[in-house]
């Protein structure tokens, strides 16, 4: 269990690296095709589309890695003040019977979506546009990421409840 952990705490932190330069990375091309666009009146639809891929590389790959840091959205009214074991039970259940269902599900339902764009060699409609199948892939295999570390988290909360593993319960409110 604890390696299971350690490995997929690493892998979530690689992929929130990840995440991060694909956001500078569309942040470079957005700022590089406007100048081109308004300086030049030159323009790529291949660029813009670049631009949502890297994107949606950042959320799927980011999202494990908010997850591994405690930094997702939870309901305060029932999290809020309770103690740190009821916090562990509260977040075991979620993941339990909440994020690892809807992983799968998600994986399920859209692995075909995948398989058919990739079967069709999907293009964009947009002259130059880019392939259709990868920002696609995108999508079952950021759950399958977000279900792994899911995973590691149910199990820390599980070590926790046994009194195995040390946690952090803290959890930061988010201003309003």
């Amino acid at each position: 269990m604890r390696a299971y952990i350690r490995l997929m705490d690493g892998v979530s932190h690689w992929l929130g690296m990840l995440a991060a330069w694909a956001l500078l990375a569309a942040c470079v091309i957005s700022g590089g095709n406007a100048l081109i666009r308004y300086c030049f009146n030159l323009g790529s639809n291949a660029w813009l589309e670049a631009q949502w891929y890297l994107f949606a590389l950042a959320v799927f790959a980011g999202a494990p890695m908010l997850l591994k840091l405690n930094e997702h959205v939870r309901v305060d009214v029932i999290y809020g003040g309770r103690s740190p074991r009821a916090k562990a039970w509260v977040d075991a259940l979620g993941l339990l019977f909440v994020l690892l269902p809807v992983c799968a599900v998600v994986v399920h339902l859209s692995w075909p979506f995948v398989l058919d764009a990739w079967q069709q060699n999907e293009h964009s409609p947009s002259a130059g546009g880019l392939l259709r199948w990868p920002v696609k892939a995108s999508i079952p295999a950021g759950f399958v990421l977000l279900g792994l570390q899911g995973l590691a988290e149910f199990f820390k909360r599980v070590g926790y409840l046994r009194g195995t593993l040390d946690m952090d319960t803290q959890y930061e409110r988010p201003l309003q």
